[in-house]
């Protein structure tokens, strides 16, 4: 699925209603319609509705939903705010169709603004501005956003939260924004809702298709999407029925220090859930037991110090960081790896933090390489962030002038290519915050490189996997009780309801 700008989305609104084609009042009612759908879907008709409507076209949403909720037998309580006494032509519309409606108590504030009592009975539907936002609210329509805010009624956003901007919001006024909890999105997410940081406002986000051109959804570029299941089957190899072990490649993982062999047992384990022919885990030789205990099917080569890079040229795919450790003589051979390889490599956790006190290296990795940092250890890489929209925007320029891919962990983790192109992964659940889900991951991806996968799909399809076995982990196990062994556990289910 495609995330546009919200320049983009106006310009898909437009192209609707002259190709279509449809009035814009005909569009908005028809969003309205949907819009009141969901709503009733969530509160029934005993639930007292008080809506804030804005004077712009978000407004004019809000009006249509209080007209269509009052007709469903709702009581509905509306405040519209014309300070300027200027609505759009769409809203001054739905203004007059509001006022044939009964059970309607409207107030059209242009001065002086009485705040109704919202109890915690009250459902309040914010529509006072929408997705077209750029600059942050301040003045009268700050006092109501956060009189809305401190009040105990629920509220559910039309389009995005008041306040909050589309993409960028590193400037913005934060005590200035809706605190939604339910956010209803018209047809397409916005690219701020995947950001963790303003969760706090979107509340739980649901997309409404209301009817935009589908030929020119199509048609527009973006550099943004967010992966969906389908997308991801599409990219899963058949396997010929001949097939034997070497069809599926060689992989070599570097990982495990004293006291860290369970990050190496994780990722291998991860790896050989996910289709490879052969691993091969090269580990220090106090670890070499453990790991030949724990995951049987992998092979081990022995280094008694850790501190030597070994031969890769028998190898589809390389993975290296995961419980390596931060010693010198690590971080040495970490290094000479790096310049010894010319097999794509997947970089995690301590090989991560050896790039970032050596970033020049970045750019020796080899051709069709894949980071996967978690946001602090990409800060270590770029530089301190102060959000979420700053630390993509430069992961992208990492991704561009480094040539490699990159994963960002995190609720939608994103995999970004080195064209810039954004895929934002939609599985995976909060209990997968936990000790080693990292190098579960690392596993995944490297077993998908061996394979042959190209670097991308390799990157989004081991993620959305990774995420799906969570998802399945935390339905057996709970969010509590999951640990990151239970996601390798889930990994073959995971795979069978991808291959189904």
């Amino acid at each position: 699925m495609k995330i546009f700008l919200t320049q983009s989305i106006k310009e898909l609104d437009a192209y609707t209603i002259e190709n279509e084609p449809i009035a814009s009042i005909d569009l908005m009612e028809r969003a309205s319609q949907a819009l009141v759908k969901a709503i009733a879907g969530r509160w029934d008709a005993k639930t007292p509705f008080t809506v804030f409507a804005g004077p712009g076209n978000n407004g004019g949403d809000a009006l249509a939903v209080s007209r269509l909720l009052a007709k469903k037998g709702y009581k509905v309580s509306v405040y519209l705010f014309n300070t300027k006494g200027e609505l759009s032509p769409d809203c001054e519309t739905n203004k007059e169709r509001l006022a044939d409606v009964e059970n309607v108590d409207f107030h059209e504030v242009t001065s002086q603004f009485v705040p109704p009592v919202l109890t915690d009975d009250h459902v309040v539907v914010d529509g006072l501005f929408g997705s077209g936002l750029n600059k942050p609210l301040s003045g009268g329509f700050a006092a109501v956003v956060k009189y809305i805010n401190a009040s105990p009624a629920r509220v559910v956003a039309i389009d995005v939260p008041s306040g909050l901007m589309g993409e960028e919001n590193t400037f913005n006024v934060r005590a200035n924004i809706v605190r939604a909890d339910v956010t209803l999105t018209l047809q397409l997410p916005k690219l701020a809702f995947l950001f963790a940081e303003n969760q706090e406002f979107v509340g739980e986000w649901e997309l409404l298709d209301i009817g935009l051109s589908e030929d020119a959804i199509e048609e527009t570029d973006t550099d943004y999407f967010l992966l969906e299941g389908e997308d991801m089957q599409y990219l899963l190899k058949t396997r010929n029925k001949f097939a034997h072990k070497g069809d599926f490649g060689r992989a070599l993982l570097i990982a495990g220090s004293q006291g860290m062999a369970g990050a190496s047992i994780l990722a291998a384990r991860a790896c050989l859930r996910s289709g490879v022919g052969l691993l091969t885990v090269h580990v220090p030789y106090c670890n070499n037991m453990i790991v030949q205990t724990s995951v049987p099917e992998a092979m081990t080569e022995m280094d008694p110090s850790f501190a030597c890079p070994t031969d890769t040229d028998d190898y589809q795919a390389v993975g290296i960081g995961p419980g390596l450790g931060k010693s010198e003589e690590t971080e040495a051979a970490v290094l000479e790896q790096i310049d010894a390889c010319q097999t794509p490599m997947v970089v995690d956790a301590d090989a991560l933090n050896v790039l970032a006190g050596h970033r020049n290296y970045i750019g020796r990795l080899p051709k069709g390489s894949i980071l996967t940092p978690h946001p602090k250890e990409l800060e270590r890489l770029v530089g301190k962030c102060q959000d979420s929209y700053e630390r993509l925007t430069k992961a992208r320029e990492l991704a561009r002038t480094a040539g490699v891919y990159i994963v960002l962990k995190g609720a939608y983790s994103a995999i970004i290519t080195p064209q810039g192109k954004c895929y934002f992964n939609t599985t995976g659940n909060p209990g997968m915050a936990t000790g080693g889900s990292g190098d579960v991951l690392t596993g995944v991806v490297l077993a998908l490189l061996a394979q042959g996968y190209a670097p991308q799909d390799a990157a989004c399809l081991a993620t959305y996997v990774h995420g799906l076995a969570g998802d399945i982990a935390c339905k057996k196990q709970g969010m509590m009780g999951m640990t990151a062994g239970d996601i390798v556990n889930y990994l073959p289910l995971a795979w069978r309801m991808m291959e189904e």
